[in-house]
Parts: C-alpha cells; structure tokens; sequence
C-alpha cells in the first residue's frame, strides 16, 4: 500500500485532523492500494493561502521558463510510464493498455503546453494616432481551483493543470477520492523539475467540505471542475455569488447514429470501443445507439455478438477487453439502470448481470449490456449511466434520427457512421454537440484541439485542452502609450 499526504507549501502533510481513507483496486477489494489524508475546509484554505504567497513569485517568471519545467516534467512520465500505468490500473480498473495509453497522453499535454510557451503574449493594435502604442498584453489571474473526476485521474489534471501552470497561476487541486493517486505522481514530477513551493497545492478529501472551500474561498479566482452536472451546478452558483470565473465540464448522453448506408461491421466495431471501452466510464462514452430501421436487426445481431465476446477482468491480465467498475456504488447503479430499463419495457439484449465466478468475485465486475426497444421517454434514454450500457433506439430516417439525438438536455459528444457525405455535412451543421465525430467512436480526443460541451453539459464559456485552453487561465490587459510629447 502506498501512503501519500497533501501537498501544502511544498511540504507533504497530513490532514489536520489526522483522518485518512483508503482506496482499494475496483479488480479485487483484497488490495489496498493506497492511503490518502481526509481533509477538510481548514486544509483547503491552507493551501489556498500558501498558493496566495508563492503567486507573486511564480507569475514573475517568464512564461518560457515555465515551459520549461514542463517540458521536463513530460520526459519523468514518459520515463516512468509503465510504473505509473500499472498505479492507475490497480487504482481506477481499466485495462493497463488503456492506462498506459493515459499516461502518455499526460505526458504529451505537459510537451504541447511547454510549446506553447514560447507563444504567450498579447498584440500590438495599429492605434488612430501618430506616436501612440496600443498593445495588449496576457497575465495570470492568480490563485486557481482545480477539481478533478476519477475516471482519467491522469490526463484530466494534466489537461487542466499544464495551461493553469504555464500561463503563471498556483494552483489548489482536488482530485476525487476514488482515484487520487496520480495527480500526486505529477506534482512529485514537477517538484523534480524544479517547480518552486506553493506553486501547485494538492488537498484530498470530500466534495462537501474540501470542494466546497474551493468554490467559495474569496482567494480562488477561478476554478475548473470536471464531473456530474449535480455537483457542477453547485459549484457554478457558488462562483457566480462572487462572480469568479467558472469553467463546468460535466456529463453526456452521447448519440451514435447508425444510418442504413452505414458499413456495419464498422458501425458495431466503433459502438463496441465507445460504449465499453475505459467499461463505459467516460463522459463522451457512447450511451444511445440510433440505428435506422432498414438495418436494424442485423445491426442487433452483429453488436450483440461482439459485446458477448468481450474479455472481461482484471484489467493488469493480458487480453482482458474491459475492467471492472471503480465502485460497488458505480456497479449497483450500472445494474439498477438495466433493471429499470427492462421493467419499463425494453429488451435486454445481451448481458445485463453483474460477474460474481471466480476472481471476479473480488471486484466490481459486470456484463457488457446492450438493450434494445428503448424509447425516448424511458430513464435509460436520457440520464447518463457512466457504465457498459448501450440503449439501442430504432428511427425511421436521418431526420428523426437527429431529432432524437437532439431531445436530451447535454451535448457533449456525438458521433454517425454513414456513407453519405451530405448526411455526414447536415449532421455536423444540425447535431447539439461540442465534439462531432463522423465514422469515428464518440471516446478519444486530440490534445492540441478544443474540448467542451453545450446545454447541461458545459457552462460553455471557456473550451479545455488545444490553444484555446490558455484563455481559461488568463486575463488580456489593454495598454495605451503616447509617445508624442
């Protein structure tokens, strides 16, 4: 078992009260992976002031040498990626491909943004005036809150840290208490690179109380939250109370459209790596499967015999296809959707039950599920699962297609597989999405392009990772100088 404790001016302390929670691997509840301190309000506000002190200091460092640290902080996570894909296995479930692939992804993000320092500034604007300068230019905005999910507890705190760091704010993070372990791995990584104290400040421990100082300490200028659209909302209106910039990442309902045209085993073969893949615990996880009806029951046979043959175990056995859920609470409401559906009058496909034979007795394991006669008006249509669950609905055409994917209250991610260009075209123009993807699987994202949602699913003011990730974690200053006296 690893033990880790807070990070409060680059000192490693526990909480104050003395409280720790353990994790245990989501694979076999016999291993306690790790032990992390339960903190509270008066630790948040801690490290909240030791960020305040170390700001002046870091945000006068040029943004290059900024990026330089990390930059070196990319070659220690690639240097020890194996040891860190094998934590986060043990720690979240998912496969070690899958967690090896993250961990590159941390280190590449922490590559780009050093790149992109060399690029942070402002303009010169051509002024009305003879002798006169009008140039803006990019500042940091202070102390920042980051409040990170379980399900990448890797590549989300560095997408959301790499571009709070480098444009020059300190920063307080939680991650969530099902996956801490990794967000510690790369602040250990950026002290080696030289990162000075108080520069980064990690709290673990409840929402309610951890969280909550974030959200409402006077100090934190902005913070950037990934997660439900419950506790989003939340936090939303506690930022807005004293008008602090909010950045809401939260979850989806995500379509893929199958139209008749489509190549089918293409179509089942993106459905399968959307929907289980990372065990379908991933905001742009395929959710809603929208087939016309032209191919309806082949699509059907096709999908369920692929989902039947997934490898199902513990994620650090080679040839395992899907881990386990991280929690016995995730895998009760996994199970209690698919219930709920059939109750309501849709068909359970394949799948459907929890997987309880052998080693999988020890973790959080359950059936890839495929449900067929969903309607629209049915839980399973429009509420997020966050787990191996697809609702397959059946349309008549491209319009009722739409209109479907459409009907929920998010827009996060969005996918088709067809044939037609047109169609492809009107999809991208007329879906309610922030991410379209066409004959691709609604997961995976580009790091050097903008992520985000519409509707529930984002504030939908300031879009994470690419360039544009930096306007989050920065303010313009407009400057006027006349030079003709």
């Amino acid at each position: 078992m690893q033990k880790y404790l807070n990070l409060i001016d680059g000192e490693w302390l526990p909480a104050k009260s003395g409280a720790v929670f353990q994790n245990i691997n989501p694979a076999d509840r016999r291993e306690v992976v790790s032990e992390f301190p339960q903190s509270g309000a008066e630790d948040t506000a801690r490290a909240i002031e030791a960020a305040q002190r170390a700001f002046p200091a870091w945000s006068a460092t040029t943004s290059v040498a900024r990026g330089r640290i990390l930059g070196k902080v990319s070659q220690i996570l690639e240097a020890k990626k194996s040891e860190l894909a094998e934590l986060l296995t043990r720690e979240e479930g998912k496969t070690l491909a899958e967690s090896t692939g993250e961990v590159q992804r941390s280190a590449d993000i922490f590559r780009f943004f050093s790149g992109i320092s060399y690029t942070l500034g402002g303009q010169t604007i051509p002024h009305d005036l003879p002798n006169n300068l009008l140039y803006t230019s990019r500042q940091p905005l202070g102390v920042v809150g980051l409040i990170t999910p379980w399900n990448f507890p890797i590549a989300i705190p560095a997408w959301k840290l790499a571009p709070a760091l480098v444009t020059g704010n300190c920063v307080v993070i939680k991650p969530a208490s099902a996956a801490p372990a990794l967000t510690h791995e790369i602040a250990k990584a950026l002290i080696e690179a030289g990162l000075p104290k108080g520069a980064l400040n990690i709290i673990t421990g409840p929402g309610s109380t951890a969280g909550a100082e974030l959200a409402t300490n006077p100090a934190v200028a902005a913070l950037s939250f990934t997660g439900s659209q419950k506790v989003g909302a939340t936090i939303y209106t506690q930022l807005a109370g004293r008008m602090a910039r909010a950045q809401m990442e939260m979850g989806g309902k995500n379509p893929t459209i199958v139209l008749g045209d489509a190549d089918l085993d293409l179509a089942v073969n993106l459905v399968v790596r959307a929907g289980f893949g990372l065990t379908g615990q991933a905001c742009t996880a395929t959710s809603r499967v929208i087939v016309e009806k032209s191919v309806l029951q082949p699509f059907l046979e096709k999908l369920s015999a692929k989902a039947a043959a997934l490898k199902v175990g513990n994620g650090l056995t080679p040839g395992i296809d899907m881990g386990p859920a991280v929690s016995q609470e995730q895998l009760d409401g996994n199970l209690k959707y698919v219930a709920d559906a059939i109750k309501e009058g849709a068909t359970l496909v394949t799948g459907g039950s929890a997987l309880t034979e052998g080693d999988l007795a020890h973790g959080y394991f359950m059936q890839p599920t495929v449900l067929s006669n969903v309607t629209p008006e049915m839980r399973i249509a429009s509420e997020e699962v966050f787990g191996p669950v697809l609702a397959v609905l059946a349309v008549d055409g491209f319009d009722e297609a739409i209109r479907l994917a459409n009907s929920v209250d998010v827009g996060l991610s969005a996918s088709i597989v067809t044939k037609d260009l047109k169609k492809a075209m009107l999809y991208a123009d007329r879906i309610e999405a922030g991410v379209v993807k066409i004959n691709q699987i609604s997961t995976g994202l580009a790091l050097q392009a903008p992520f985000g949602g519409v509707k529930g699913s984002s504030t939908d003011s300031y879009k994470e990772q690419g360039p544009g990730a930096i306007e989050f974690y920065s303010r313009l200053k407009t400057v006027y100088l006349d030079y003709s006296n």
